[in-house]
């Protein structure tokens, strides 16, 4: 028990550390974060249609130009360079501390608590996965081979501008759609759909 509860308070106080480490590198992003989380959470109703739109017309304007993969991987990185740069320098001349209150201090401290915790999920399923391939290899060789194939014959379906284009704009939509509980609501819809259909087939077998 009292190995359980260390362990408890070691994986705790790591996770504090992570975070406030993360705090200190984002530092710079702290207002641009909040009004994006506040955006991707809907705290507006009509946040969702401007993010759409907006999305929409990234995605419109990379059809028109029709840049090689090369282009677009170096605009894409040199976007993100001059963000980088540019953001914090801005922000820190738009926004003074005296307008940065308790409230966005404890939402940006989830915030990058949030992402930590996310980060470390997405190490845990990379870490299971590997486990997965030394304790079953052929469970592991038939998963693997089988999720691929999926993916490849999708992706050979679906235009690939188009299908990022979506893939994007769901996990865009996510966060409003869990902070909404609409996924669950869904569903709940759906599933009760199926249980009426199955319960009718059931009735006429019958």
């Amino acid at each position: 028990m009292a190995s359980g509860e260390g362990e408890s308070r070691s994986g705790g106080s790591l996770l504090a550390s992570e975070t406030a480490q993360l705090e200190e590198h984002l530092e710079g992003w702290g207002e641009v974060m909040l009004a994006a989380d506040r955006i991707l959470r809907w705290e507006k109703p009509w946040f969702p249609a401007i993010m759409m739109l907006v999305v929409s017309v990234v995605f419109l304007l990379i059809y028109w130009l029709d840049p090689s993969v090369l282009t677009g991987v170096s605009c894409a990185i040199m976007m993100i360079c001059l963000a980088d740069y540019l953001v914090p320098t801005i922000a820190s001349k738009m926004f003074g501390s005296n307008k940065w209150t308790t409230e966005q201090q404890q939402r940006f401290h989830e915030i990058c608590s949030n992402l930590v915790k996310t980060q470390r999920r997405i190490v845990g399923w990379w870490r299971r996965l590997f486990a997965l391939k030394e304790e079953k290899p052929k469970m592991y060789f038939m998963t693997v081979v089988s999720f691929l194939s999926v993916v490849a014959w999708i992706g050979q379906q679906v235009h690939n501008l188009f299908l990022t284009y979506l893939v994007v704009s769901f996990i865009l939509l996510l966060p409003g759609l869990n902070r909404h509980r609409l996924i669950t609501k869904y569903v709940g819809m759906a599933k009760r759909e199926i249980n009426k259909l199955l319960k009718q087939k059931e009735k006429k077998n019958e």
